[in-house]
């Protein structure tokens, strides 16, 4: 198991796949979910909102078995996360032998899978279908926010907006 002091490289594009792979249902927020829409920041984490069924979320769990996932934790103790960790209104922060994943119960506005699905777009992914929360709603969610890093993200999201809306279509 990797060592929580060096963590691994990220390859969030495995993480991906191999959600996928395992059928597991989710939608995609945060950071990638802007890049893939064509916002140009950085992200070195994975962060997820799965549909909280039961058979989704022993889905969910065998993928991070398979992903060696332990807690991301300020000590030095190596937990496994519990299918109960899963379930309910918190967030998941994982470490993955490719890099941090992040399993949301809930967003801002007490928002989960199903009161996402509808503001998510698909995006094709080496041959899958993803669940990607889609730009306006990341910009909406984040117009209430405090933390300064995310207020500077929110100008580059909505610049991505108004650039992309400003761009004829072919």
């Amino acid at each position: 198991m990797p060592s929580i002091k060096n963590p691994p490289v990220a390859d969030l594009s495995a993480l991906l796949k191999g959600l996928n792979e395992a059928r597991v249902q989710f939608i995609l927020v945060g950071g990638l979910a802007a890049v893939v829409q064509g916002a140009p920041v950085t992200t070195f984490d994975l962060d997820i909102v799965p549909r909280q069924s039961e058979k989704n979320l022993a889905r969910l769990m065998q993928f991070l078995e398979s992903v060696d996932a332990y807690l991301r934790r300020p000590d030095d103790k190596i937990l496994k996360p519990q299918q109960k960790d899963l379930m309910g209104g918190g967030h998941v922060l994982l470490a993955t032998r490719f890099g941090a994943l992040d399993i949301l119960a809930k967003i801002e506005k007490d928002l989960g899978y199903e009161e996402l699905l509808p503001s998510s777009i698909d995006i094709e992914f080496k041959g899958y279908k993803i669940n990607v929360l889609d730009l306006e709603t990341i910009v909406a969610i984040k117009r209430n926010t405090t933390d300064p890093e995310e207020q500077y993200r929110l100008k580059i999201y909505e610049t991505t907006l108004r650039l992309r809306d400003q761009t004829p279509s072919r």
